[in-house]
């Protein structure tokens, strides 16, 4: 804590930018640059059967979400 007070107070006096970052929801905002598909969830009421979702957002499980 001793740390982040000093960056804070540096930033204050030397007028630098800060930007926050959230790491918990980091994979949930990048946009998928490949088509990745995947089937419907259980629940989900749908109109055909063997129907499947167009991801458009990175999901904590996908092998594409650390590169997003």
């Amino acid at each position: 804590m001793t740390t982040i007070r000093l960056i804070l107070s540096l930033a204050s006096i030397y007028n630098w930018e800060l930007k926050q970052l959230d790491i918990n929801n980091a994979f949930l905002h990048g946009e998928l640059k490949e088509n990745v598909y995947m089937i419907t969830p259980p629940g989900l009421t749908y109109i055909q059967l063997g129907q499947v979702c167009k991801l458009e957002k990175a999901l904590y499980s996908l092998k594409q979400a650390s590169r997003e």
